[in-house]
């Protein structure tokens, strides 16, 4: 997959043929997100696992592919906070 340019809502994977246009894919996706969406401008997506027309999609790097810039700050402040203590 060439993440580096747009992608169709309609693509799918090659492998298991699921959707790849979803939130969970998406870097802006976190759960510790008000409306799981660290991007303010982004419309309420009812099923977070289906292909959707999200125009601030962008392809993540976290668990699912999504949620790499968020939950990677909330790790790293986890880390500095267990510091703090040990």
């Amino acid at each position: 997959m060439d993440v580096g340019r747009d992608m169709s809502r309609r693509e799918t994977c090659r492998s298991c043929g699921g959707d790849l246009h979803i939130c969970l894919n998406c870097r802006f996706y976190s759960t510790s997100a008000h409306n799981n969406c660290i991007e303010t401008k982004a419309e309420h997506q009812r099923h977070r696992d289906k292909a959707n027309f999200c125009d601030y999609f962008q392809w993540g790097k976290g668990k699912h592919g999504g949620g790499g810039d968020a939950d990677e700050a909330k790790t790293k402040a986890r880390s500095q906070l267990d510091d703090l203590f040990k």
